[in-house]
């Protein structure tokens, strides 16, 4: 596999059968089938296993003029660093026959001979260490081997320079050179950053390693995660900052829009290599990882419908980083404060990203890798309609589709049977949290409006005791002792009461200025040196957030009120992302809207309360390892998902939101409500999966991959109790609460239709 090819996954899923509703576009997953693939049957002719799609391109591919001089220097190069003959992985036809130097000459079209070399050598190299892991450890199944190779590798990235050790190998070598020759021009935030995407890219050939036997296809959101960790787009997002000389600015390189247009980047690259790659991959190489073959077994459907599905995903990508681009930066540039220097640097690093799009596309047309043949490749974008494909009916349709969304009526939330496999617990401490509760909620000043602030009055005391947070915390801790149990319930009630305040008192208006300017108020309320130095409170949101911070955050070290105050951080500004959404009624983008209902629901806040009980025992790396994150996010997504199963009617249909899983996916694909729910719940089933594939399969490997003693491992299965009690608790709430019955929204909104 090449490293922007393929990621491992989760065992293949057996589907629920579903069919498609009246109203789909185009060739989306909507009018998928339910049914088996059966061999033969896939193949439209000449032996391809699917014609390749329409793509949506908008950006013109340009090559570099000093192609021919990259391809000379980096043969040389390879052949210095004893890349090619005689190192039982390339020779020189097999470097003359993969092209790197056209690719890198279609990706970097704007930069200077010596620039071109530096990047092509970097492609080089990256594609070497691939294929010669595969040789040296993949097929001789030497996990040790590779273990101890990886180990070494950071060595030769010293992040403030200087010597390295004598390199053992051609990848060693390679990685010391181009070390050398790229640190210089870049800041150490710079090298920081391209060191921690270099390392994620080699690093996850160990975590493939680990896995290569089990046979299994990932499911689509565990697939998307993992590709960029393995695939190798942020590696190549940071060599575009190098290539146009456009530094991103560490002020606002970790901020949303940049890691959006990163993200976005690195799913078109990914997405659009499985397409093209995926005839070699699965008949020559029995490669299993292929977004094609990923959405063929999840929804059991030929291989040309989910080439068509996958194309679909590809355009919402490029669309969210137009979206992103077009929508977000300028904000970002004013609310940053940024020079017009930096703003001018993110710019030109976002066009770089754009011509790496379009230059990919026409390198996979001409590549000797790839299923290319009977392909138009005279010119760049010629591609059935290459470069004006973006303005076919249907990709205007579905972008339309995105911002005309109506409030309408939709009845009951269809819930489906959700069997959340772990034993449920409650704290007997549940009676007095919950009367704890209700004091603190009326003592905050939350039961009634707030003065001055019109619509803030959003909850009474009838709806606290229906919404039973308590319940839910009691569920989620059931070993908490009675303070603990009751800080939990008023963490769970002070995130509720901000997330329904949002919509209402600044979504109401379009008061986007309103919402920032509360969050920045709220900041004040969680100070991490001294968590008692907090300003005068002018309203419940910000009284209640200064107590929660001064019982949980002072018992703290400093770091860790700093990772908390983070995850706190980190939901408040989602509240802004769906109140932006709501200003230009847009519903969001499938990947985009998974990854922030992480962070809208509170997940992360919550985890990170049982994290930071093992801060001093656990190794603070561990929660950064890709076992760590995907048992985490598949943790998160089941428990949203859930929540979206049960709020559809909430928030669709009495409070007008577009942020539900359920409409994501219905208007993405074009089907209706119950063909939505079917395919949501299909997918919060094969995240679970992930998550008891995660706990009893990867965590012991990764323990001994850092040599952790007993106590550290104790703890961290501890943690996976956590997570399970978690999930337990949050699906016992959503079936005992008053807040998603239809009797129970009624009574809530007397004057709804």
């Amino acid at each position: 596999m090449s490293v922007f090819q393929t990621t491992s996954g989760e065992e293949t899923a057996v589907r629920n059968g579903w069919s498609a509703g009246p109203t789909g576009l185009g060739t989306s997953a909507a009018r998928l089938t339910t049914r088996g693939r059966e061999a033969g049957t896939s193949e439209p002719g000449g032996g391809k296993p699917f014609e390749l799609p329409d793509f949506y391109m908008p950006y013109p591919a340009r090559l570099n003029p000093h192609v021919d001089s990259a391809r000379v220097h980096t043969r040389q190069w390879a052949r210095d660093m004893e890349m090619l003959e005689g190192s039982g992985v390339w020779s020189s036809q097999d470097l003359e026959n993969h092209d790197y130097a056209l690719l890198c000459a279609y990706t970097h079209p704007d930069c200077d001979a010596d620039e071109l070399g530096l990047i092509t050598d970097w492609y080089v190299w990256v594609f070497f260490f691939d294929d010669h892991f595969l040789e040296k450890y993949k097929r001789t199944r030497d996990r040790e081997g590779g273990k101890a190779h990886l180990e070494r590798l950071p060595l030769f990235m010293p992040p403030d320079g200087g010597p390295t050790p004598e390199p053992r190998n051609p990848v060693e070598a390679g990685l010391a050179d181009l070390w050398a020759r790229t640190i210089p021009a870049m800041s150490r935030d710079w090298r920081v950053r391209f060191r921690e995407h270099t390392d994620h890219l080699l690093n996850e050939s160990l975590w493939e390693l680990a896995n290569i036997d089990q046979n299994r296809v990932p499911n689509p959101v565990e697939y998307i995660e993992m590709r960029r960790r393995v695939g190798g787009a942020p590696w190549s997002a940071c060599l575009v900052e190098h290539a146009v000389n456009a530094e991103v600015p560490a002020l606002v390189a970790y901020s949303r829009p940049l890691r959006v247009l990163r993200d976005t980047f690195s799913d078109g690259v990914h997405l659009r290599n499985d397409l093209f790659s995926y005839q070699r991959e699965t008949e020559q190489e029995g490669e299993l990882n292929n977004g094609v073959l990923v959405l063929e077994t999840f929804f059991e459907c030929s291989t040309q419908e989910a080439a068509d599905a996958v194309n679909d995903v590809l355009t919402s990508r490029l669309q969210q980083f137009e979206h992103t681009a077009a929508t977000e930066l300028l904000p970002l540039f004013a609310d940053t404060g940024l020079d017009p220097e930096g703003c001018a640097r993110v710019l030109a690093y976002a066009k770089g990203l754009q011509d790496w799009q379009a230059g990919g596309h026409e390198w996979h047309m001409r590549s000797s890798r790839y299923m290319n043949k009977d392909l138009d490749v005279g010119r760049p974008g010629a591609l059935r309609g290459l470069g004006t494909s973006g303005l076919d009916l249907r990709t205007l349709l579905r972008r339309a589709n995105s911002y005309t969304h109506v409030p309408q009526k939709v009845g009951p939330s269809l819930v489906p049977d959700i069997d959340i496999p772990f034993p449920l617990s409650l704290s007997p401490h549940l009676e007095r949290a919950r009367e704890d509760v209700m004091e603190w909620a009326g003592r905050m000043g939350m039961l009634h409006a707030q003065p001055g602030v019109p619509f803030s009055g959003v909850w009474n005391e009838g709806d606290l005791r229906d919404f039973d947070f308590p319940l839910c915390a009691a569920g989620l801790q059931p070993q908490a002792a009675p303070d603990e149990l009751t800080l939990a319930s008023c963490w769970l009630t002070w995130g509720t009461y901000g997330d329904d305040y949002y919509p209402v008192v600044f979504g109401r208006f379009r008061d986007l200025a309103g919402a920032k300017a509360c969050n920045e108020r709220l900041r004040l309320f969680m100070p991490v040196e001294d968590p008692q130095a907090t300003p005068p409170a002018v309203n419940a949101l910000e009284r209640s957030l200064a107590d929660l911070w001064a019982r949980t955050a002072g018992p703290m070290a400093v770091e860790a009120r700093h990772q908390f105050r983070a995850t706190v951080d980190t939901m408040i500004d989602s509240w802004l992302w769906e109140l932006d959404n709501q200003a230009q009624n847009h519903i969001p983008d499938p990947v985009d809207y998974v990854e922030m209902r992480r962070r809208t629901f509170g997940s992360e806040l919550t985890i990170s309360l049982s994290r930071l009980a093992r801060w001093y025992h656990v190794p603070p790396e561990i929660y950064d390892t890709s076992p760590m994150r995907s048992l985490e996010n598949a943790a998160m997504d089941v428990a949203c998902l859930l929540n979206d199963l049960f709020s559809y009617q909430k928030e669709i249909e009495f409070e007008g939101d577009l942020h539900n899983a359920n409409l994501v996916v219905g208007n993405f694909f074009g089907c209706d409500y119950p063909t939505a729910v079917r395919i949501v719940h299909d997918l919060l089933n094969a995240r679970l999966r992930q998550f008891q594939r995660a706990a009893n399969l990867e965590l012991p490997v990764l323990y001994d991959d850092f040599d952790l003693d007993g106590e550290a491992r104790a703890l961290l299965d501890g943690y996976v109790l956590d997570l399970q009690n978690w999930l337990a608790g949050i699906l016992n709430w959503h079936r005992n609460c008053r807040r998603y019955t239809e009797s129970d929204l009624r009574r809530r909104y007397p004057d709804h239709p």
